[in-house]
């Protein structure tokens, strides 16, 4: 099983982290479960700004391992939301969260809000009007004084990442599956075209222009960005596609000390993904609760309670 591919689904430390030196590289211990291998590996600097980067082929591997990726989403939805009726269920934390995404994926489809890429089922769904919820998250005075921010790297937040860049903050972005290392930066200085800046925000231009850094990195984030498929506005809990990156890439951060509590955590949705039906009592430690939601047409101050992950 390509280790890329795992999905995250219980609580995992950083504490025990390894650096492989001679490889360039950090292993992660994860719980042992029913669905995932023991060990995920991530090479750093595998990606390098030079005449070496074959965009065609790393775009190609990208679009291969969502696929693969959705495929597994999809299975594990099916396997876990078959037993709601039985007794199994009490043992997994993780079906009712398969029957909230469902029902806003379907929703977005058959209203015809979802965006490219289409079927937005097993994603973080990009939307009409995503742009103009980006653009309301760039007036935010928590983005205006922001340094650096750290973005997820889903279509929707496109826009996100690119106000960043030309606003002339830092961007730290993840690769998608972390599949190159942790975070890769991005800073107006490295780009030396308006063009590269537009192509810096995509996960081709972050792998071509950007400089992958490791846990030791001395970082301070002053916002984080991430992106959902439902979320309740007037408590902040969240639900992500499912495969726990945006809790692993905050666990890191908390781990690497470049955030803490006072960070604050905000996601840009449409409107028809705010829910009221996400039971803050099953939310796992690990889940990360929003601060501030964007929509197309209106910006929400959740003031949540629920407490964020202390790091793993």
């Amino acid at each position: 099983m390509d280790s890329n591919l795992i999905r995250l689904s219980a609580p995992f430390t950083l504490k025990h982290t390894v650096f492989n030196k001679s490889r360039n590289s950090y292993s992660l211990p994860l719980p042992a479960t029913r669905n995932s291998q023991r060990l995920i590996s991530f090479k750093l600097g595998s990606i390098r700004n030079d005449a070496a980067f074959d965009e065609a082929a790393f775009e190609a591997e990208r679009l291969s391992l969502d696929a693969k990726a959705r495929e597994a989403m999809a299975e594990a939805s099916k396997r876990e939301t078959s037993s709601t009726s039985t007794s199994e269920d009490e043992d997994d934390p993780k079906a009712w969260k398969w029957v909230v995404r469902k029902r806003i994926w379907d929703l977005m489809e058959a209203r015809n809000v979802a965006q490219n890429p289409r079927p937005v089922h097993h994603r973080i769904p990009n939307f009409v009007g995503a742009s103009t919820a980006a653009q309301k998250l760039g007036v935010l005075k928590e983005f205006r004084v922001a340094k650096c921010v750290k973005v997820n790297p889903d279509s929707p937040q496109k826009q996100v990442r690119f106000l960043t860049l030309s606003g002339g903050r830092k961007l730290l972005t993840p690769q998608p599956r972390l599949r190159t290392g942790f975070f890769s930066v991005v800073e107006s200085h490295m780009l030396p075209t308006q063009s590269s800046m537009n192509e810096a925000c995509t996960s081709v231009g972050v792998a071509k222009y950007g400089r992958p850094i490791g846990l030791d990195e001395n970082i301070k984030v002053d916002l984080i960005i991430i992106g959902s498929v439902a979320v309740d506005p007037t408590t902040g809990a969240r639900l992500g596609k499912g495969e726990g990156f945006a809790e692993l890439e905050y666990g890191m951060l908390r781990y690497m000390g470049a955030i803490d509590d006072s960070t604050p955590v905000v996601t840009s949705v449409h409107d028809c993904q705010l829910v009221d039906d996400i039971p803050v009592e099953k939310l796992l430690i690990h889940d990360v609760p929003v601060d501030i939601i964007c929509t197309p047409t209106q910006v929400i101050y959740t003031s949540t309670s629920i407490p964020k992950p202390q790091g793993w």
